[in-house]
């Protein structure tokens, strides 16, 4: 099960690269920031997996528990990464409303 959870966020870091790599609008960029930040989350929550191992909660004298941390620290990054798709999402807004368009290729022209 971890392979496939491990090969499910490779794919999503290849498709978040290919479209930071291929796309141009500011949009499209924010939506592959979030896919390769949920790689990586993936890969933060299956650093805590234990097989055959039960939550920190219930006190047992010889059962393995699942690593805590981990998990505390992909909570926190999920209202981090929600933080600044919020801050990337008005900055485009703002940028749309000063130039009238959000490609970056177009916006280059009014470099001064």
């Amino acid at each position: 099960m971890t392979q496939s959870i491990l090969i499910g966020a490779i794919i999503l870091t290849v498709c978040a690269f290919y479209g930071l790599i291929t796309h141009r609008h500011m949009i499209r960029l924010v939506i592959s920031l979030n896919i390769l930040d949920s790689a990586v989350l993936l890969v933060i929550v299956l650093l805590g997996y234990r097989e055959d191992a039960v939550a920190p909660i219930v006190r047992a004298a010889d059962v393995e528990y699942v690593l805590g941390l981990p998990h505390a620290l992909s909570l926190t990054a999920i209202v981090i990464s929600a933080c600044t798709t919020a801050l990337m999402l008005g900055y485009a807004v703002r940028v749309y409303r000063l130039r009238g368009t959000v490609y970056l290729d177009q916006l280059r022209r009014w470099r001064g």
